[in-house]
């Protein structure tokens, strides 16, 4: 049985590649040294590519033949590359927000400290005072 494999793993030597992309290997040779697709390198020397670079050079043959340049197809890959990264990002922080607030059992309180910062400390404690100011307030009834 094979085991799963990730969208980014080095798969296909250029040759399968080329054909699963509809392209002439020449033409994926001559985007990997203009970096529109880089491939890993299998040894140092042969290129393998994965089903993510599959999708990109599919990609790149559409935006070629809808007129965009390839400095243009270049500028849109790294957007688009970014907004990945960027979606990435924060699932990792929203997952992170989701662990702090179970592991806190949403029992958090924001108050000011004696300096005027926002601070987090647990419900029914008060921020540690770092001087021996005393702030009063009263509110205006």
């Amino acid at each position: 049985m094979l085991a799963a494999t990730h969208r980014h793993d080095p798969l296909f030597v250029i040759s399968v590649a080329a054909e699963l992309a509809d392209m002439h290997p020449q033409t994926l040779r001559q985007y990997d040294r203009l970096g529109l697709v880089t491939p890993r390198r299998q040894g140092g020397r042969h290129r393998r590519y994965s089903p993510y670079d599959i999708e990109q050079l599919r990609q790149i043959q559409q935006l070629s033949q809808e007129g965009v340049s390839l400095e243009g197809i270049r500028r849109i890959i790294a957007l688009q590359n970014r907004v990945e990264e960027l979606e990435e990002q924060v699932s990792d922080l929203r997952h992170t927000l989701r662990k702090a607030h179970r592991d806190s059992g949403g029992s958090r309180v924001f108050a000011v400290g004696s300096r005027g910062e926002v601070v987090t400390v647990a419900r029914g404690q008060r921020p540690r005072p770092i001087g021996r100011e005393l702030i009063v307030w009263r509110s205006a009834r």
